[in-house]
């Protein structure tokens, strides 16, 4: 891992951040009843990750340096969403047949992570006063 390298990831971070939150921004007034912008950061990061991941291989039609491959899949994908990892990691898991490892990943990953946030809000509730509420602004909840 180089400065250089770090630096890239680092930015490209920055900009997928960015681009986070105004794509939340964007969708707050569709977002009553559903989380729509994290809902379409999830769906688009996928996307993303897959099209530019596939397209970009060394031994692809399109061959991008290295650096600019870690640049949009952790950089901007990464700042962006981490949903677009877990969505390519459970494609590579179907793609190798590993068919009860990707269901596991899937069903693990959104049990635990559901899990984790309402442990992680009944730990902080004890120590504020029995917050009911997590989230301050809806962009919050959306980001």
């Amino acid at each position: 891992m180089s400065f250089t390298t770090t630096l890239i990831v680092i930015l490209g971070g920055a900009l997928g951040t960015f681009l986070r939150y105004a794509v939340s921004v964007a969708a707050l007034p569709i977002s009553r009843s559903l989380p729509w912008g994290t809902i379409l950061i999830n769906i688009s990061g996928s996307f993303l990750i897959g099209l530019f991941g596939t397209l970009t291989l060394a031994s692809g039609r399109f061959p991008v340096s290295e650096n600019v491959r870690l640049f949009v899949m952790i950089g901007i994908c990464g700042g962006y969403t981490t949903f677009s990892s877990f969505s390519l990691q459970t494609l590579d898991l179907l793609r190798a047949g590993a068919s009860l490892r990707a269901a596991l990943n899937v069903g693990l990953s959104v049990v635990l992570c559901v899990a984790a946030v309402a442990l992680g809000h009944v730990i902080a509730a004890h120590f504020n006063a029995g917050a009911r509420q997590v989230a301050q602004l809806a962009i919050e909840e959306d980001a």
